[in-house]
């Protein structure tokens, strides 16, 4: 199945030019051989290479890269073409990735750039396509036929985005990354993709060495930027500004970077090493959420508690969530300490020390200190600071079934320590036995090395794929310059390891960023997300506590329409400035996920109602969750995974 339409062409024998002949008093002599008659044979040489090269230009300008569908195995298939594959397909077109079998693509050496869009919101509905095909009778993974636009206005109504009926024969059905009761992000599946296997015996042979070395520095386990980020830490601003603090929150001061000239230690004195406080805190409900009722420190190196502090609320305890809290009404009903009492000691605690005045020797200064937890973000949240240097033992060890999933504190301790914590039933946890769990797994951690207590699952980004490949339309390694032009802050995320990352605050900043960094990059992405907010797709992420309002009521044709004729001049805007032979392909991701997000929520605040020690029949009827509810869900997020993929090349 080609897939093409009017600025996309392919070679055929009638579109071939014809090498004339010149007739002259009744001869047929070509043009080359009477010019090469005339001329001595330096010249005869010289007119050889200017018609090779003619002829070779003329062969280029004729010879169009094409994508064609291989629907036999599309069929062969009981799924549908997954992000991943999308990934695997740029990075075959622009470096030195194995081609697709689902696709064939001609001539893909000639192609010279690839633009990839992500748009959300394309739905079959939205583009007058048929619907995706879901009877046992209709294979629903094979590309659908986008008709033509209409020559006449009698022949009906255009389409709400004309461009892509003009651009694009064909739109494959695609399917997002999850499981039956998730779906999982969309951009990790396409910007994130497991090494190759020589990569993978590299990195290997480096993980042997660096656990022969033996590495005792617990910093090398602190967190970067993109796993805070990715892992919903509270940044503070001075990392990046992806987290608005609420009223009542506090970061730490910034870390002093050190001065190359002051930073030269003395012979035999050793630099002062940063300080490591394991944190765990526990939480009761109340009317505004969990807040914090707990909260143990204990110091890393000499295991002494530095700080265990019992919380009175802000607000009355509606939950003291005993068997997991171990709160009880007794226990917290003569403390006094407010949380901005304990904010204060924990600023004083985790603030760098001052450096010392009278001191005459040059020294650096001494270093902030470092916090360890398990899924330390949860007990940043509920003490309402932003501290910069974090170890999560969550992120340290490995699920064993991988990421995203993340293992529990007590299969940890029991699995990799060989003692079992958390084993007073209804008594609930003990922060401070936590947060020496914690100390302990640090300290297997050092003393068995990098790959302990991991399940080798290798990723890499689609950047620092390319960046190590030969670019296939000519190139060496390094050669490959990649763009990522997004809303917000992509450099510290999915652009995190381009060559170029530009954050936007809406769809016309996108337009303009892609065209600025198309001329000078080899692979560029952008976003246009403007489709998506109007339709509601875009809700904010939802507290576990707080069910999600239900779906709002769909935009009428009136507000979408200006929507569609921007977003059509859009595309078009950037079709008509992409260099010839630029493949360019656009994917809407998934379809509405709202309908999905509302149930989730529904069984997540179900299991936190269980594991408080509800019964069902204790429950709110809105809150039960039954089997109908299960299979409803299922569906919602198979639903929800659909999306559509939209493939050309700019002739």
């Amino acid at each position: 199945m080609a897939v093409k339409r009017l600025n996309i062409s392919s070679p055929t024998a009638d579109s071939s030019p014809k090498h004339k002949k010149t007739k002259t008093d009744g001869q047929v002599t070509s043009h080359a051989g009477s010019a090469a008659a005339e001329s001595d044979g330096w010249t005869k040489v010289e007119k050889r290479k200017q018609k090779k090269s003619k002829k070779a230009e003329l062969k280029l300008d004729t010879t169009q890269p094409r994508f064609m569908y291989n629907n036999a195995e599309i069929t062969r298939r009981n799924h549908a073409i997954g992000i991943d594959e999308i990934r695997q397909l740029v990075v075959h077109i622009v470096a030195d990735a194995p081609p697709p079998n689902w696709l064939r693509i001609e001539n893909a050496s000639l192609i010279q750039k690839v633009v990839v869009l992500l748009v959300p919101g394309l739905t079959p509905e939205v583009l007058s396509l048929p619907p995706i095909p879901t009877s046992a009778t209709a294979n629903p993974n094979i590309p659908l036929s986008i008709p033509l636009l209409p020559r006449t206005p009698d022949a009906g109504p255009p389409p709400n985005i004309p461009f892509i009926a003009a651009t694009f024969s064909h739109a494959c059905p695609t399917r997002a990354p999850g499981d039956q009761y998730r779906m999982h992000s969309v951009l990790g599946a396409f910007f994130q993709g497991p090494i190759s296997g020589e990569e993978r015996n590299k990195r290997a042979t480096l993980r042997l060495l660096s656990e022969m070395v033996k590495n005792q520095d617990p910093e090398q386990y602190l967190l970067t930027l993109e796993q805070m980020i990715e892992n919903e830490y509270p940044i503070p601003s001075y990392m990046a500004d992806v987290f608005q603090k609420p009223g009542g929150w506090l970061e730490t001061p910034e870390p002093v970077k050190p001065n190359l000239l002051d930073a030269i230690p003395e012979k035999g004195k050793e630099q002062p090493k940063a300080k490591i406080y394991a944190i765990d805190c526990e939480m009761c409900m109340t009317e505004d959420g969990k807040e914090l009722t707990r909260v143990s420190i204990i110091d890393y190196h000499t295991e002494n508690v530095v700080y265990d502090q019992l919380v009175k609320p802000a607000k009355p305890v509606i939950d003291y969530l005993t068997r997991w809290s171990g709160i009880t009404p007794e226990a917290l009903a003569p403390v006094t300490t407010t949380l901005a009492q304990v904010q204060a000691h924990l600023m004083r605690l985790l603030s760098p020390p001052p450096k010392n005045p009278f001191s005459t020797s040059p020294s650096s200064p001494p270093p902030t200190p470092i916090l360890l937890g398990h899924s330390l973000e949860s007990d940043l949240t509920a003490l309402k600071i932003c501290h910069p240097r974090c170890i999560d033992t969550a992120l340290m060890y490995h699920h064993p079934r991988g990421r995203p999933l993340k293992p529990g504190l007590a299969w940890l301790t029991k699995k990799w320590c060989g003692r079992e914590i958390q084993t007073r039933g209804d008594g609930g946890h003990d922060p401070e036995e936590d947060a020496r769990a914690c100390i302990s797994l640090l300290h297997k951690k050092l003393e068995s090395g990098p790959g302990f207590g991991e399940y080798k699952t290798d990723l890499e980004s689609i950047h620092e794929r390319m960046a190590r490949s030969t670019r296939r339309a000519g190139g060496p390694v390094g050669s490959i310059r990649s763009a990522v032009v997004d809303h917000g802050n992509p450099s510290v995320m999915h652009g995190n390891k381009a060559t170029t990352s530009l954050g936007c605050t809406s769809d016309a900043e996108i337009l303009k960023g892609v065209l600025e960094v198309i001329p000078s990059h080899e692979f560029v992405f952008g976003r246009f997300m403007a489709l998506a907010d109007v339709m509601g797709w875009t809700t904010p992420k939802s507290s576990a506590d707080v069910l999600p309002p239900p779906p709002s009521e769909p935009p009428t044709p009136e507000t979408l329409k200006p929507i569609f004729e921007t977003l059509n001049t859009q595309l078009k805007t950037l079709h008509a400035a992409l260099p010839p032979r630029t493949a360019l392909v656009i994917f809407t991701g998934h379809s509405d996920p709202r309908r999905m997000s509302q149930l989730s929520a529904r069984k997540t605040s179900f299991d936190n109602a269980l594991r408080s020690g509800k019964t069902p029949e204790q429950m709110e009827p809105d809150l039960r969750w039954t089997s109908s509810d299960m299979r409803d869900h299922e569906g919602a997020v198979e639903l929800a995974k659909r999306g559509l993929l939209f493939l050309g090349i700019k002739g």
